[in-house]
């Protein structure tokens, strides 16, 4: 069964014909470690793993990159304002990003690659832009001439008659001011110690380059997925696209994917605009990462979600609903055919894990299926899932109860012991309304 995808390069869905047969390369960008990603960086992690869970689960070798950004302003910014070496800061918040990943059940990719490990690399492919004439050095750096580039753009569509005549210092801008983007930028005082020789000055390299280097030396000069939020598809993946091609003459991707926003009131999450959440912030409220896993999958990647706690909260209540049965089917059994088969028409059509969620659902209410089957079978969705449906969900709440919640909880109780079901169902509905799970016995 073809694996189908919507290629943002095309604005269309395309069926997956890999490089190579039975194997896949991915490149997703990775971090800037300056600081923790808020959920809504997560959504596109998450995304990530589920492009590699579901080729994994077509049996494909799957060869998978994802970069960490150890060196560019933010990151030079925030290890000056800590007082700490760079290497010293990033490394901080790349090993709480590792945790964070772990803790949703993200798998490692085959190659984490550093930046600040690939500057050989970066140098090397600036040379190349330098030598055919693709870039030139200005006072200060050296920056890549897109009048240069053939078809500059196309993957942002963008109408280049409204492109501005200035040079592009800043790695982030706007979609109506693209112009010649920075390759290397060189040094100065407030980089400190923080920049590399290069036949072409000594200094450090700009963002885009960055991951084309990493992406080539690791997964090869074309690369089958290259995967991220939408909001890098501009500048980002098009300067990538660029300095690749121009270097190579060939195709630098030949599927790209981008997954969407989550919002908050229906505006983009955002850590400049301060309207986000932190994964701490969920656990500080009982929820599980692997709860915002599940309600992450209730939504196709390439859709904006709305969050709230209640939302999130319910998608809880669900996950552990799910493990709950699971844990009380009997072992054994084998996968049932035919809904391996309904599962993979979903998740192979562009990854609808909506419908493939559904599915374990119809399932579980399937009475015409054995126990044993049913178990094998969703512990086999599972590998796509990731929700870890064999386990006892390890769900810690780090501040007290509030106050309401424990009188709900009390009350319940009280109705129970009067043998009052119908106020204590009552007051289970309106606890678990406010995101809280309420379980009368302990998973066995």
């Amino acid at each position: 069964m073809d694996i189908v995808i919507y290629n943002t390069l095309s604005r269309q869905k395309e069926s997956f014909k890999p490089i190579e047969v039975g194997k896949v390369t991915m490149y997703h960008c990775g971090p800037t470690v300056y600081n923790t990603p808020h959920i809504g960086n997560y959504r596109t992690f998450v995304m990530n793993d589920l492009i590699r869970r579901v080729f994994e689960y077509n049996d494909y070798e799957v060869n998978q990159t994802m970069n960490v950004t150890d060196v560019d302003d933010k990151t030079l910014r925030g290890s000056r304002e800590a007082g700490l070496p760079l290497l010293q800061f990033t490394r901080k918040y790349e090993e709480l990003f590792l945790a964070e990943l772990e803790s949703l059940n993200i798998l490692p990719p085959n190659h984490l690659t550093r930046a600040t490990e690939y500057v050989d690399e970066m140098i090397a492919l600036i040379s190349d832009l330098l030598t055919k004439n693709y870039a030139y050095i200005a006072d200060d750096g050296v920056y890549l001439s897109i009048e240069k580039v053939k078809d500059y753009g196309k993957l942002a569509q963008l109408d280049l008659t409204k492109i501005s005549k200035e040079r592009i210092v800043n790695d982030n801008y706007n979609k109506e001011n693209p112009r010649d983007f920075s390759l290397w930028k060189f040094k100065t005082l407030e980089d400190g110690e923080n920049f590399w020789k290069a036949p072409f000055g000594e200094g450090r390299p700009g963002w885009h380059i960055e991951c084309s280097a990493m992406a080539m030396k690791t997964l090869g000069q074309t690369i089958d997925i290259h995967s991220a939020g939408i909001d890098l598809l501009f500048p980002h993946h098009t300067n990538e696209i660029a300095q690749s091609e121009c270097s190579t003459g060939k195709a630098f991707v030949h599927y790209w994917m981008h997954g969407e926003f989550v919002n908050i009131s229906n505006e983009k999450m955002a850590k400049s605009a301060g309207n986000f959440f932190k994964l701490n912030d969920l656990i500080d409220q009982a929820i599980s990462p692997l709860a915002y896993r599940y309600w992450l999958l209730t939504a196709h990647y390439r859709s904006p979600v709305n969050f709230t706690y209640e939302a999130v909260g319910a998608s809880q209540n669900a996950l552990i609903k799910m493990i709950k049965i699971v844990m009380n089917y009997p072992r054994g059994g084998s996968v049932i055919s035919e809904y391996r088969e309904k599962f993979l028409s979903y998740i192979n059509d562009d990854l609808n894990l909506p419908q493939a969620l559904a599915l374990a659902w119809e399932l579980v209410s399937d009475h015409t299926q054995n126990d044993t089957d049913k178990r094998a079978t969703l512990i086999d969705f599972d590998h796509v899932f990731g929700l870890k449906l064999d386990k006892v969900p390890e769900i810690e709440t780090h501040t007290e109860m509030p106050a309401e919640i424990t009188a709900l909880i009390e009350a319940r109780e009280e109705a129970r012991k009067a043998k009052d079901w119908a106020k204590a169902d009552a007051l289970r509905s309106e606890i678990e309304n406010r995101g809280y799970a309420v379980t009368d016995k302990r998973f066995e």
